[in-house]
This record gives structure tokens, sequence and C-alpha cells, in this order.
């Protein structure tokens, strides 16, 4: 096995077996004309330090779903989805204690380990399958 191998396999173990947080910062997603009173890069700035150590957090130019801005899915981790845990989307996520609730539950698991505090309820969403399958493709 060559350095370059071990090294894709070693990254693979370790991004597979935690979360992973995907935040659409697009066209409609983190601009300030939908969401005017959010400052988007200091939601995924944070989003990146608190879980930094327990989730890859991946920025994407749009997952399709501009009604909702802004936009996070949650990913489970390869224990999670062993579990049963799906990807969740999450909408409107345009304050920060909804990001903080996100935070929480990834730190604690995410999908397939850990429940969501109940007020994420109110930010999920099943998109269409084509999106669904298009954010699987990346």
């Amino acid at each position: 096995m060559s350095k370059r191998t071990r090294r894709t396999a070693a990254a693979t173990r370790a991004t597979g077996a935690r979360c992973t947080v995907t935040v659409c910062r697009g066209c409609c997603c983190g601009t300030p004309a939908k969401v005017p009173h959010l400052d988007h890069e200091a939601q995924l700035t944070d989003l990146r330090s608190a879980l930094a150590t327990v989730a890859m957090v991946r920025r994407t130019d749009c997952l399709d779903a501009c009604e909702r801005a802004n936009v996070i899915v949650v990913q489970p981790s390869t224990e999670g989805r062993k579990a049963g845990g799906r990807p969740v989307w999450l909408g409107q996520v345009n304050d920060p204690g909804a990001a903080a609730d996100i935070t929480t539950w990834v730190s604690n698991g995410g999908p397939g380990l850990a429940e969501p505090p109940d007020v994420l309820d109110l930010y999920s969403f099943q998109p269409s399958r084509r999106v669904r399958a298009e954010l699987h493709d990346e």
C-alpha cells in the first residue's frame, strides 16, 4: 500500500467515524439579501469551532432548498448510520440558538446515536429525492 493510499484510508476512517454537517452557503443561504439579520460567516465559523473534534463541517454552494434558507444537513457517523440514523435536513437555521442546539446534538452523537433537542423538530424538513440524491453523490 502506498503512502498516499494509507493517508486516504486513514482520512476516510477519521471522517467516516464522525458526523458530517453540511452548511449551505450558496445563492440564497448565507446571503444578507435572503437572511439579513444573521452573520452567516460567524455562524459557519462557530459551527466549525464547536464541532472541530466531533464532526466534519463543510460548506456547499447550494442544497436546492432556497425557500428554507439557511439550510444545514446533519449526516450520521458510520456508527450512527448502523444504529439507524439518517441525514437530517434543517431549514431556517437563522438564529444562534438553533446552531447551538445542532452543536449540542452532534456533540452527543448526532443521528442514530442521540435524540435531537425537541426544538429542532421546528427546523426539520424532507427535501425532494432528487436533492437528497445530489447531496449523497458529493
